[in-house]
């Protein structure tokens, strides 16, 4: 018998375990917030938490918080509506937020700009 064989097959015997230990450990669990969030996703998550009360393109997030970003809802197609001065974030009218995100009734994004 070789002598390296049995050093070759505690080897194979570790990397075996190591590897099904890795397997077996849960990954860390990672808790969502709005600083851990893109702006997309918060918009998209406070759409879907008002849907129910959509109504005629509401300003959702005016603005996304620690941000220069608004969330608004606005018709797709686009409707004449929804280029209403009066109808988009007063945060972004009065030029405290710089950039806005408009998703649709359905909460997908339309544009991001």
């Amino acid at each position: 018998m070789k002598p390296w064989l049995p050093l070759l097959g505690l080897l194979l015997l570790l990397s075996g375990c190591v590897a099904m230990t890795a397997k077996m450990t849960p990954p860390p669990k990672v808790v969502i917030t709005t600083e851990t969030m893109t702006v997309e996703e918060a918009c998209i998550k406070a759409c879907n938490e008002a849907i129910v009360s959509l109504g005629n393109g509401p300003c959702l997030l005016n603005p996304i918080e620690n941000t220069e970003w608004v969330c608004d809802v606005a018709h797709m197609p686009r409707q004449d509506i929804d280029n209403q001065v009066e109808n988009q974030c007063s945060a972004f009218r009065e030029g405290t937020a710089k950039h806005f995100i408009e998703v649709n009734e359905n909460c997908e994004l339309i544009k991001k700009l």
